[in-house]
């Protein structure tokens, strides 16, 4: 069709007059694209009276003001002119935090509690991009272990290993002896291969606690050892009890931890490395001495959990070390409930700007209470009074990087 068209201009530009033996074809039309999506609405959190959160008057604020008070000491370690978070510049800098930090000493029961939490701060409601929330729990484990494999202790607990080179979040690089390095592997080709084990523990165990991220060891001669976060192999976080959902092997009410290990007892060793396999994400401790029943985990934060006091959130979304709002509902917690806690750790299966992980402490009590907790809810951070109000100043979308709101 181009060059019929250029054909018939060069007879115009030479004067002539001419007539096609037949009418060309018309031009198709354009093909038909689909109009792109909307672009997200940008709105900024959305600020709100103390009052108007759903149980605030009764809640137990000591527990979240009591994790705060230790990230307050990593705040005043920092720079001061620095960033709270670079995902989250909405959050101020650590200087705007200081002043808040140091009103925590007159702190002494509920009462001044919230004296002190109201003067300061204001509740920031965080919308998610995609209307979706999720609350969960953990605890820090108490496992049996030994020197030595011995059924059923029999899964080593993995220390981290020398070719293990992490640059951030699911970066992670195994390099190899010629001095290349590629994505290391995943959990299944790990344990194919071999790890450096720390102690020994049964399966089931050593996968939680991998879950879990940290937790205690005892062994036979009393010793008790902290077996501690030290990487993961950057894999992605699946599932294991969506897998075996999939797949028949437990019904909906035996998705929890109780119910997968119990499932992993009647199972054969094969059928446990197959599920276990089907996460492929991996993770290496160290181990400390001297743990006690009073000491909790630290969490990404660097400081020790309070239980029912710190949770895990996702750092794309939120700062660590802020104050947190929570109304959620879970068995563990008693039904509907709505609790202060202090955003100080991580996961790989939190993701989500209305999404946390709610620490609950050590031990068996704990972990039966943490399984319990999978509800959707809703989610304040507390910022310092200054901080907040900036939100609706002009410009404060563009400049602050606010979360994304579809419309």
């Amino acid at each position: 069709m181009r060059k019929l068209s250029l054909f018939y201009a060069l007879l115009v530009l030479a004067g002539c007059a001419a007539t096609p033996d037949e009418t060309p074809a018309p031009t198709p039309p354009p093909p038909v694209t689909e109009a792109p999506p909307p672009a997200p609405v940008w709105a900024p959190p959305v600020p709100a009276a103390f009052d108007t959160l759903p149980g605030w008057g009764e809640a137990d604020l000591l527990p979240g003001l009591s994790a705060f008070q230790k990230s307050c000491e990593v705040f005043e370690r920092r720079e001061p002119s620095a960033l709270l978070s670079d995902n989250a510049p909405w959050a101020g800098r650590v200087e705007d935090w200081l002043p808040g930090c140091a009103a925590l000493d007159v702190v002494r029961d509920e009462a001044s509690a919230q004296s002190v939490v109201q003067a300061l701060f204001t509740p920031v409601e965080i919308l998610s991009p995609t209307g979706d929330s999720r609350f969960t729990g953990y605890f820090e484990p108490v496992y049996q272990a030994r020197y030595t494999p011995v059924f059923p202790y029999t899964e080593p607990v993995p220390a981290l290993p020398a070719d293990l080179v992490s640059e951030g979040g699911d970066n992670v690089y195994q390099t190899l002896p010629n001095g290349t390095r590629r994505p290391y592997p995943t959990r299944a080709e790990i344990t194919a291969g071999g790890v450096n084990p720390l102690a020994y523990a049964h399966p089931g165990d050593v996968f939680f606690l991998q879950v879990q991220g940290s937790g205690k060891l005892v062994f036979p001669d009393g010793r008790v050892m902290k077996a501690v976060y030290a990487a993961h192999n950057g894999q992605p976080f699946n599932s294991t009890a969506n897998w075996l959902l999939d797949r028949g092997l437990i019904s909906r009410g035996e998705a929890s931890m109780q119910g997968i290990r119990a499932w992993m007892d009647r199972a054969s060793p094969e059928q446990v490395r197959e599920a276990m396999n089907a996460n492929p994400r991996f993770v290496f401790f160290n181990l400390e001495p001297g743990a006690d029943s009073a000491s909790g985990p630290k969490g990404a934060l660097n400081v020790p959990l309070t239980p029912l006091g710190s949770m895990a959130v996702d750092r794309a979304y939120h700062p660590l070390g802020v104050p947190v709002f929570v109304e959620t509902s879970a068995p563990g917690l008693g039904g509907n409930w709505s609790g202060l806690l202090n955003a100080q750790d991580t996961g790989g299966a939190i993701k989500g700007a209305v999404r946390g992980d709610i620490y609950f402490g050590t031990g068996l009590e704990a972990g039966e209470r943490a399984g319990t907790m999978n509800a959707p809810g809703r989610l304040w951070v507390l910022l310092p009074s200054a901080v907040a109000a900036r939100l609706n100043a002009p410009g404060a979308v563009a400049s602050l990087g606010l979360l994304p709101k579809t419309p």
